[in-house]
């Protein structure tokens, strides 16, 4: 069969034009080679009375380093080629869509600056580099500039090259970053004299990459990973000219669930050590000029309960959810730190998630939640006067962006919507003016006025109302002959908000719609959302994703032949989910690093992150959440019947969601389904979750994906 896409003149006509008419969808002509089939090796799993056989436990032994190890190696290379071979025919379209993509995208360009203790920090990029450079000046933006680390150089050979922290020292002439040259978030964290362009010889490894100076210039506290499970397992504090091995650790965390971690506080007078699980927090604290000093518990970690610290100059404040599910801000004295001495400043409120605060000498900001977006309340410190921030549209997604000065009355955010390119914005807190500081240039012409955006609501089986944000182009036309790419994540008490993106301007000008389910497991309408869809609720997740695909198919947005699905990690989980539950719903499905195989994962103790994940998802050696974990995990689930066209990417150093999850579940799928679809499996051998360090090679797995959809819809170009 020949390796190339068949399609009829009046198609190409129709998609180059955008008409309005319903097109004749012609088939891709997928290459008749033979799929790769993996070895089985039964092995049994045993517990709580149930024994499972599990054929391919084999292709965990790249990393246990196992006799199979270089056999797993030669399986992911022969999906590889067999997808090489399946998408022959789209190799010139993936050139194309990622000369068009990038094409969109600035590439000397140069970040808003951020002023802190003198200087103004910022990075650029130039024509044709991957990478950037991070620079400083002193003073005034039209003072010399200082390159402080040129990372496209030292990015030169290598496949993957990370860099993290940037943390100055407080006299302005040393600068801790953590590099990451494997895609395992394992930092190794270094230190550059600013003076003398000098990298010192001090190298701390296996790190999460976020050195914190002390106040003297010399003591760094950083957070080291457990080197077979990649927890964050412990603080330490480092000497500058002392080796590693001298290295202290002060504070050590016990509980595996928590993830930990250092920072300074922005008045630049604290240290602060964080511990947080889903369901429990507790911090620690020093004065940053005695860096020598035993931290000191805040308040004691509290069943259920998680709090933030912020130091002021006079008092803390802490964001909690004690006795407050969506989250209340309370204050303290500063030598009274205990929960007793808690006084509520604004308090709980059961249709507002009060997320997080950014705090200033003499103001306090609040990012809220109401309605699923995003509010953003000014509190003046002098004399507790309040108001909110009119972002002037009806749906959008805003944040804090990089406010790092502690004495200024200017709050920077970032404001962005599905047809408003990335902004930055200054805004005085005093006079109420803002000033578009950046918007995120998209070459070749781009008017948002030519698309148009949506927020439906879904009703869930249980009468629950799902949001869902959707974007196409003017011309689209409600009769269910369009594609429409339906996303979502679920999970963690992430909120998926509607956002731009350039590189979604390939989907909608061929005619795509893109849409967002706001389904449960997230925070998009509050902590309750979230508490609906994890642990004993999960399956909330996965049906509100395929109620919220039904209704646009019922409202002919479009139809079962044209919908598609796509998420990744945890949404990747999503994924594997609702194609096992509903199948015959999806034309295609892409599931990017998925995390499918939940019971063994669970039960693996060195698998990095699974300890942390068991608030959220459950500990299966409890036999009500082995049950219940197990009626869904997708690998657990694959049945005898037609599944639709699936796309599956991994990582072969991903850290988070590990390779042979998704690589056993694309092997059981090629055993169990009974259709004639297509199921490929990429595995980047080079990257890990994340994908690509640099700013362009994602696209190519963009245009992967893209063309692995086009495909589908037999769109050429």
């Amino acid at each position: 069969m020949q390796n190339k896409l068949l399609f009829s003149a009046l198609a190409i006509a129709l998609i180059a034009c955008n008409s309005k008419k319903e097109m004749k969808k012609e088939p891709y002509q997928w290459p008749g080679v033979a799929a790769p089939v993996a070895d089985k090796k039964p092995f049994v799993r045993t517990i709580h009375g149930d024994s499972v056989t599990d054929n391919y436990y084999w292709m965990i032994d790249y990393f246990k380093k196992g006799p199979d190890s270089a056999k797993v190696v030669e399986y992911l290379k022969a999906e590889n080629a067999y997808l090489d071979t399946m998408m022959s025919g789209t190799r010139q379209l993936q050139a194309d869509l990622f000369k068009e993509m990038k094409g969109r995208i600035k590439e000397k360009d140069e970040s808003v600056p951020s002023f802190k203790n003198g200087y103004y920090y910022y990075s650029r990029t130039e024509d044709g580099k991957q990478y950037y450079k991070y620079c400083r000046k002193k003073g005034s933006l039209s003072a010399p500039e200082e390159i402080l680390l040129d990372v496209d150089e030292l990015a030169k050979g290598k496949a993957y090259y990370a860099v993290s922290g940037f943390e100055i020292s407080d006299d302005n002439k040393l600068m801790a970053y953590g590099v990451d040259e494997v895609s395992r978030r394992q930092y190794n964290i270094h230190v550059k004299n600013l003076e003398t362009g000098e990298t010192l010889k001090d190298v701390v490894t296996n790190t999460s990459g976020d050195p914190t100076f002390a106040n003297d210039n010399k003591t760094i506290f950083y957070t080291s990973k457990n080197i077979v499970t990649l927890l964050s397992e412990k603080i330490k504090r480092h000497t500058l000219g002392t080796p590693e091995s001298q290295d202290v650790t002060v504070y050590e965390e016990k509980d595996k669930s928590n993830y930990i971690g250092v920072e300074k506080s922005k008045d630049g007078k604290h240290i602060l050590i964080y511990s947080e699980a889903t369901l429990s927090a507790e911090t620690r604290i020093i004065d940053a000029n005695t860096p020598m000093a035993e931290f000191k518990v805040f308040t004691p970690r509290m069943k259920d309960v998680l709090y933030d610290v912020t130091p002021l100059a006079d008092r803390y404040l802490i964001l909690t959810n004690w006795n407050a599910k969506n989250f209340r801000l309370m204050e303290c004295p500063l030598d009274k730190t205990g929960s007793e001495n808690w006084k509520e400043v604004i308090p709980h409120r059961e249709d507002v998630l009060l997320q997080s605060i950014t705090e200033f000498r003499d103001f306090v900001v609040m990012n809220e939640r109401k309605d699923g977006l995003v509010k953003m309340r000014v509190r003046n410190l002098k004399d507790n006067a309040e108001y909110y921030i009119d972002f002037g549209e009806a749906a959008y997604a805003a944040n804090f962006s990089n406010n790092v000065e502690y004495n200024t009355t200017t709050l920077r955010y970032s404001y962005t919507s599905l047809t408003t390119p990335s902004s930055i914005y200054d805004y005085n807190m005093v006079s109420k003016d803002k000033k578009l500081m950046k918007q995120a240039e998209v070459l070749g012409g781009y008017d948002a006025k030519e698309y148009v955006t949506e927020r439906l609501t879904a009703t869930a089986k249980d009468g629950t109302k799902v949001p869902i944000s959707l974007v196409y182009k003017k011309g689209f036309e409600k009769n269910g002959t369009a594609p429409l790419l339906l996303y979502a994540y679920g999970s963690y008490g992430s909120s998926t908000d509607a956002t731009f993106s350039s590189a979604r301007l390939t989907l909608l000008n061929r005619g795509f719609v893109f849409a967002i389910a706001h389904i449960r497991g997230g925070e998009d309408l509050g902590r309750q959302w979230y508490l609906d869809g994890k642990l004993m609720k999960k399956k909330n997740t996965f049906t509100d994703f395929i109620d919220c695909g039904e209704f646009l198919v019922n409202q002919k947005y479009t139809s079962k032949e044209h919908l598609y699905a796509q998420g990744g990690s945890a949404g990747g989980l999503l994924m594997g989910a609702v194609l096992n539950m509903a199948p015959d719903l999806w034309h295609g499905v892409i599931a990017q690093v998925p995390f499918v195989d939940v019971v063994n994962t669970m039960l693996d103790e060195s698998i990095p992150l699974t300890t942390n994940e068991f608030d959220e998802w459950g500990n299966p050696k409890n036999k009500d959440a082995y049950e219940y974990m197990k009626s869904y995990s997708p690998y657990e689930n694959v049945e005898k019947k037609a599944y639709p066209n699936i796309l599956v990417t991994t990582g072969l150093h991903d850290s988070q969601v590990q390779y042979f999850e998704p690589a056993k579940w694309v092997a059981k799928l090629r055993e169990y389904k009974t259709d004639k679809n297509v199921l490929l499996l990429h595995t980047n051998m080079e990257f890990g979750h994340g994908g690509a360090s640099g700013r362009f090679d994602y696209l190519k797995d963009v245009a992967l994906n893209y063309a692995f959809l086009f495909a589908l819809e037999g769109i050429t170009k």
